[in-house]
């Protein structure tokens, strides 16, 4: 077996990094895709990424690799007896351009199922990257049916094969990674928007960065255990970092500032539906747990919109990439909550904050309500008005 090349080894390629990793954190941000010129690392990250995985506990023989501890009811090949399980390493399943439909998500003997009765399964790609990661190279050249096929079996973790009145279910949740070069063919936008989040890769042009890819590169190419050797001990500790990020997740609690940041954000580049408010509460959420932090910050949350939101807001294929970043900033600084939130009273609550214990007191914590007495409320516009002291100037 061929010794990859290791994940902290790829000189730069931030952004494509971070996105991996977040996937590899929570697998709910719903995976990511890789666009760029051929050459930029972007097979040779999917590949590294599977040696930090965390191993999987499976049923032995089970051909869908059900947990032991909670095996998938609906499994073809259960339902399984309580037993200890077995390790394996996460598998990277990749799916070539020219698979057939069977070859993705199985093929069922319709013969014997009509003649004994019994659901003859042969598993696909679907079932054999269940818990671990399935790669796509060039997405974009992929029949759309068979994308359609895939990108719903990421969505609800679950494929489903129907012949002839014949149906069989099986469990299949696993990070998905696309990688697609723009100048062979674009996606539609309602695939990309399946997409969690999205990357744009190039080659690097720093001399410097380019020697030391190519230094790297040839030293891998030479002796590859050797190589691996070197980078054994970064290896360990990135994979310590992403089982200990994972831990974390379900303690991480973004607030109502933060969600109201992220509304904003998606109204303000006016993407279409709710899925990218959802993905970039998930990527801001495991932003968190990355950097070993409970609670959602601003700076999570502008990193998820350039992750989450490029794809989702082109209209056509001659607008340029990306975000305007000013425009984010400008967005995240007014729904920041550091200066006055909306009253909950209306344009004319300037005074003190109702009391009690009614739905009306629960946003007070997020924004500020120390601010009020400052004078900064909209109808506070005038002088005399300003320098009123009665509690009663929210009155009609």
């Amino acid at each position: 077996m061929s010794t990859p090349y290791p994940f902290t080894a790829i000189v730069g390629q931030d952004d494509l990094r971070l996105g991996l990793l977040l996937n590899a954190v929570s697998p709910a941000v719903g995976g990511v895709l890789v666009r760029g010129e051929k050459g930029t690392a972007k097979s040779t990250a999917v590949r590294a990424l599977a040696a930090l995985m965390p191993e999987v506990s499976v049923v032995p023989g089970c051909r869908f690799s059900c947990a032991p501890a909670a095996p998938d009811p609906a499994c073809p090949d259960g339902p399984h007896e309580p037993a200890s399980g077995v390790s394996r390493a996460a598998r990277t399943v990749e799916l070539p351009v020219g698979a057939s439909e069977d070859r993705l998500v199985g093929a069922l003997d319709i013969e014997r199922a009509l003649s004994e009765g019994v659901k003859a399964f042969e598993p696909g790609l679907l079932a054999d990257a269940h818990r671990g990661i399935l790669y796509v190279d060039e997405v974009n050249l992929l029949h759309d049916h068979l994308v359609d096929l895939l990108l719903d079996a990421a969505a609800m973790g679950a494929s489903y094969v129907e012949r002839e009145g014949v149906s069989v279910r099986h469990a299949a949740r696993f990070l998905l990674v696309g990688t697609m070069n723009p100048e062979e063919g674009e996606l539609r936008p309602q695939l990309l928007d399946r997409f969690g989040l999205t990357v744009e890769v190039a080659a690097s042009r720093d001399t410097d960065q380019r020697v030391e890819v190519v230094r790297r590169r040839l030293a891998h190419d030479d002796d590859p255990a050797a190589f691996a050797a070197r980078w054994a001990e970064e290896e360990a500790a990135l994979r310590d970092r992403i089982a200990a990020a994972r831990a974390l997740l379900p303690e991480v609690s973004l607030g109502d500032g933060p969600l109201r940041q992220i509304a904003a954000t998606c109204a303000a580049f006016e993407v279409d539906g709710m899925r990218a408010d959802i993905v970039m509460a998930r990527t801001a959420t495991a932003l968190a747990a990355w950097d070993g932090r409970t609670d959602v910050q601003s700076e999570d949350v502008r990193q998820a919109a350039l992750l989450a939101l490029p794809h989702r807001r082109r209209r056509n294929p001659f607008d340029a990439p990306g975000l305007d970043e000013d425009k984010l900033d400008d967005t995240l600084d007014q729904n920041s909550g550091e200066d006055d939130d909306p009253d909950p009273d209306g344009p004319g609550g300037g005074g003190p904050p109702p009391q009690g214990d009614g739905p009306d007191t629960q946003p007070r914590p997020e924004g500020g309500a120390d601010d009020t007495p400052e004078g900064s409320g909209p109808e506070q516009s005038g002088p005399e008005q300003g320098k009123e002291p009665e509690p009663g100037q929210g009155q009609p």
